[in-house]
């Protein structure tokens, strides 16, 4: 991600706000001028008509292009913001999942929220206050020395010693600043972690222990926060001290000069008047580099999550599988050849698995917890990179496949079914927006939903809460499972999708993926025996490795672990793997 291209890109409307920022500085710098020429006019008893005309026409000037100013260098300054937003989204959606997962997500809500509206507005605005300020004070100095350099020179002592204070104050309110941004993202960490799991916290009646933490993490953002504010405060009193400083020495020095007749009263009045006009630039100038620094704090934030590693570009149009032969090996829908993988090193969760998957039938995988069997799932999405070894897909190595062809072949439901805010139709057709309404029909049906999703008033436009908020947690499974059989994907992982279903949403779901088996392939981590059953064919796994293929008739005469976890199911009735 790159902030300095984005400002770039709005270099137009930038350098127009700046140039009328100038241009309206410098019809404000020629408006004492003027007015000591009214004085001479007045003392000379001639016309004032012209003196007044002009400074009339710079104050209209001056007016209106600081007001285009205004409108011109905030519309640049929403339009980086909004790069940046959409940028950062963007890269954020396209982020590998190892990376990603180690953020915490109420600071990656931080940052790409709040911070990348202070780090552009603060590039646009804070500078271009910068740019303009400078001209003014460095304008007004110079006119100021064509008027009098002796008072100038007892000027700039006065205003020197508040300026070296004021940039002492502006470093110290840049780490100050990066500190609070730090403290707001770890309280927008906190409370997302409560509210994302707020029943398990009102189960266990924790709101108490809960709400110290956060008011914890609140109070140090508050700490950080004030201190920002304390040295942000200090810099217009820093000024201020100053400039009535050296506009008491002005005044007494210049009306003593005037009274001796080395300093005419029109240039006392203008140079006073330009003491004045620099205050209000002066104390912009240092409080735009206060706000630069804050800037800076939020630049370094945003870039810092800008830099995530970063998938391939995943979209284009859906592939397909090759047209099946069983006889081809190549034509296996999935296989995986000595495959390992670990989250930490040192610490395998897979250890040389090898099996082929058909490109038709369902294939069931049965273990222990911690097997690995998720973890297999998400090595063909690629969500993960295996350390060693191949995983094929159509006779295709999967690091060779651009992630939308790999993704629209494989369709993937997750253990806990995520759903999206949003209407049932938005999320059944979400990876098939355009689907004809006779498809998503048929997914409904296949699904078990068509006559649950027919009784609702709304129908499809029935509103969902987060997470699928509204349905049970079997009927939230079933449309995440119709999602995918929307797809008619080639190969369909199912994790563990009948561990919330009642006996007869599974039994209608068995029905579903023997028909779906038909047409693909479907390889499923099934945990009740019913399911298991009535697989094709069974993959035993164990610490990491394939333990046995076979059906269940096979496995039961020549594997003891799979007759073990058969028998415990057959006599407790509950899942025990």
């Amino acid at each position: 991600m790159n902030l300095p291209e984005m400002v770039r890109r709005h270099r137009v409307l930038l350098i127009s706000g700046l140039v009328m920022g100038l241009a309206g500085a410098a019809a404000k710098l020629a408006q004492p001028w003027m007015l000591g020429r009214l004085i001479e006019a007045v003392g000379r008893d001639a016309s004032i008509a012209g003196p007044i005309a002009f400074m009339a026409l710079f104050l209209l000037v001056d007016a209106g292009l600081g007001a285009g100013h205004a409108y011109t260098i905030g519309r640049a300054g929403e339009n980086i913001v909004f790069d940046a937003r959409r940028v950062l989204g963007a890269r954020l959606l396209r982020s590998r999942i190892p990376h990603f997962s180690r953020l915490e997500h109420g600071d990656v809500f931080a940052r790409t929220v709040s911070d990348t509206s202070i780090a552009c507005l603060t590039i646009a605005q804070a500078l271009a206050q910068t740019v303009t300020s400078v001209l003014m004070v460095g304008g007004g100095i110079v006119l100021m020395a064509r008027l009098d350099w002796r008072l100038l020179l007892a000027t700039v002592g006065c205003l020197g010693l508040a300026s070296g204070g004021a940039l002492l104050l502006a470093r110290r309110m840049r780490i100050a600043a990066l500190r609070n941004r730090e403290d707001i993202g770890a309280f927008g960490s906190g409370l997302q972690r409560v509210l994302g799991a707020l029943t398990t916290v009102k189960a266990s009646r924790a709101e108490e222990r809960e709400t110290e933490e956060l008011t914890r993490l609140a109070a140090r953002a508050r700490r950080s926060g004030i201190r920002v504010t304390g040295f942000g405060s200090l810099l217009n009193p820093a000024i201020n001290v100053g400039t009535q400083l050296s506009l008491a020495v002005v005044v007494c020095w210049g009306m003593a000069r005037v009274a001796t007749g080395s300093l005419s009263a029109a240039d006392l009045t203008a140079f006073v008047m330009y003491l004045f006009y620099l205050v209000t630039p002066l104390v912009l100038l240092f409080v735009s580099i206060g706000q630069i620094q804050q800037g800076r704090a939020a630049v370094r934030r945003v870039t810092e999550l800008g830099a995530i590693p970063q998938e391939e570009e995943a979209s284009g149009q859906p592939a397909r599988l090759p047209e099946c032969d069983p006889v081809a090996r190549w034509t296996s829908a999935i296989r995986f050849e000595s495959v390992g993988f670990a989250y930490r090193e040192h610490a395998p969760v897979l250890r040389g698995v090898s099996f082929t998957l058909p490109c038709r039938g369902l294939t069931a995988i049965v273990g222990a917890s911690g097997a690995g069997k998720t973890t297999m799932f998400q090595l063909i999405e690629r969500f993960h990179q295996p350390d060693s070894g191949t995983i094929r897909v159509a006779g295709r190595d999967i690091a060779d496949l651009r992630l939308a062809e790999l993704r629209s072949l494989v369709g993937y439901v997750e253990q806990d079914s995520p759903l999206l805010r949003g209407t049932i139709r938005e999320n059944l057709t979400y990876a098939h927006p355009e689907a004809a309404p006779v498809d998503i029909a048929r997914a409904l049906r296949l699904a078990g939903l068509g006559g649950f999703v027919a009784d609702l008033p709304d129908g499809l436009d029935t509103e969902l809460g987060e997470r699928g908020a509204g349905l049970s947690g079997g009927q939230r499974q079933r449309l995440a499972i119709a999602r995918t059989l929307l797809q008619r994907p080639a190969v369909i992982l199912l994790d563990e999708v009948t561990a919330h279903l009642d006996s007869d949403t599974e039994a209608a779901l068995r029905d579903a993926m023997a028909e779906a088996a038909r047409e693909c392939a479907v390889l499923a981590i099934a945990h009740r025996l019913s399911t298991i059953v009535r697989a094709d064919r069974i993959i035993v796994m164990e610490e990491g490795h394939v333990r046995a293929v076979g059906t269940h008739r096979e496995l039961m005469e020549s594997d003891e672990v799979y007759r073990r976890l058969a028998g415990l199911q057959f006599a407790t009735g509950k899942a025990p793997v």
